[in-house]
């Protein structure tokens, strides 16, 4: 994978929800080929058929354990959505460049080589963390993924490593408490997660919890890409740590906190300390570098991970966020900057919002990003984002010792799409990518 080609075209789910336009989101093709003459350019727009999906991450069909089988493509993209609970599943297989809808999933939550979907909570909006399986044929719901009546009471992301016979699984929140906005009320009445979930993969049973602290709010979890490593991060939201999780001698799970990013004492904003929020994280195809976006501070950052258990920072970029110069929050205490960073510009463009999902090519040495997180944060947070709409940018990577350089040269403006600004999220890459390649 480390040798693959060079990306040519990336796609990314664009939010029409809450930003005021009454239009389906949609599956955009960016061109990101810079011999091209349509660089930075959305070249082809999949619209959904219904409104207000709110379509966040997306996955294949097969995972890289399947490219021996010569019937395996990864030709399907899945694509649910996190409010109407309704799932696409695109075609990338007959036109890279253009795809389109193949199959419309629905998926009513009654339900207690196939396609795995974890669940945010029940009918009601609660929390509930299962998950739902796919025939990888038909793509018909087949039922539950997890047998048992133990189940956690929160979901969110996921990864599994079958050598182990494990998966790993995270807690956002309870749907109808992140629906509309953050309210740090509901993290004290025990709305939003704090746990590592275990499974058994063979029996599909929930086996642990592994528990990072309250407010913690783990989001995407990452194992090492090398199938025989027994370990792997978490980035955790409201708490601004990354732990390393692992198999102890004993044979069960723990994890230890290995990275914390400071709050900042502020004026001006929601609290009076200031979270970085830690809202996606990624580990190179070689297992040396660690990535996370710092989405309320404005920062991306880069460690060397070649010692698992320490971390060492060698790269960090601002492109915008919440404590930039000028802007209405004031900085009063920063354990880490001397003063507030300068507004990011590019292009002649001042960028709204700040860094949120990362995806990196496969020889590790460009970094894109995008930067909205979830249309009822981002109108929260960032209401400048979803006036103006996202951007995605491209990081240069040294990959020799470190470091991280913005590329002045690329700017996708979501702010431009002709039905008005939207709000582009996840990038993946046809064929796999950093954060869906699971060998085994």
């Amino acid at each position: 994978a480390l040798k693959g080609p060079r990306e040519e075209i990336v796609y990314l789910p664009c939010i029409y929800r809450n930003t005021g336009i009454e239009k389906p989101d949609y599956l955009a093709t960016v061109d990101v080929d810079p011999k091209s003459p349509h660089y930075c350019q959305v070249i082809h727009r999949l619209p959904m058929p219904n409104l207000k999906d709110e379509l966040h991450h997306s996955g294949w069909n097969a995972c890289s354990s399947c490219f021996g089988d010569a019937t395996k493509r990864r030709n399907r993209l899945i694509l649910p959505s996190l409010i109407s609970s309704r799932i696409y599943v695109v075609d990338v297989g007959t036109d890279l460049r253009a795809p389109r809808i193949h199959k419309v999933c629905l998926y009513d939550f009654k339900l207690g080589g196939d396609i795995l979907i974890s669940c945010l909570g029940d009918p009601s909006g609660n929390g509930k963390g299962g998950f739902i399986l796919l025939d990888g044929e038909t793509f018909e719901v087949k039922g539950n993924w997890e047998n048992g009546e133990k189940v956690p009471p929160l979901g969110y992301d996921f990864w599994y490593q079958p050598r182990h016979n494990v998966l790993m699984s995270t807690e956002w929140g309870a749907p109808k408490a992140l629906a509309d906005g953050f309210n740090p009320a509901d993290v004290e009445r025990g709305h939003y997660g704090r746990r590592i979930n275990v499974w058994d993969w063979s029996t599909h049973t929930y086996i642990q919890a592994i528990d990072l602290g309250e407010g913690s709010i783990p989001l995407e979890i990452r194992f090492l890409h090398n199938p025989d490593a027994a370990e792997g991060f978490v980035g955790c939201a409201l708490s601004g740590a990354v732990h390393r999780f692992y198999k102890t001698e004993k044979g069960d799970w723990a994890a230890e906190k290995v990275i914390e990013v400071p709050r900042k004492k502020v004026q001006g904003w929601l609290l009076p300390d200031m979270p970085g929020l830690i809202t996606d994280i990624l580990i190179s195809l070689d297992d040396r570098f660690l990535y996370f976006s710092n989405w309320l501070h404005g920062d991306i950052r880069q460690y060397d991970i070649s010692n698992t258990r320490k971390p060492k920072l060698v790269g960090q970029v601002f492109l915008g966020g919440s404590i930039t110069k000028g802007g209405p929050v004031t900085v009063v205490e920063d354990k880490e900057l001397q003063c507030q960073p300068e507004p990011f510009v590019i292009k002649g463009k001042r960028v709204p919002g700040g860094p949120q999902m990362i995806q990196l090519s496969l020889d590790g040495k460009r970094l894109y990003v995008t930067s909205s997180l979830y249309s009822g944060w981002d109108k929260q947070f960032y209401p400048d984002l979803v006036k103006e709409g996202s951007v995605m940018l491209q990081i240069d990577v040294d990959t020799e010792r470190g470091g991280l350089k913005v590329n002045k040269n690329f700017l996708v403006d979501f702010g431009k799409e002709p039905d008005g600004p939207v709000l582009a999220h996840e990038i993946r890459y046809p064929g796999g990518d950093s954060t869906s390649d699971i060998w085994m």
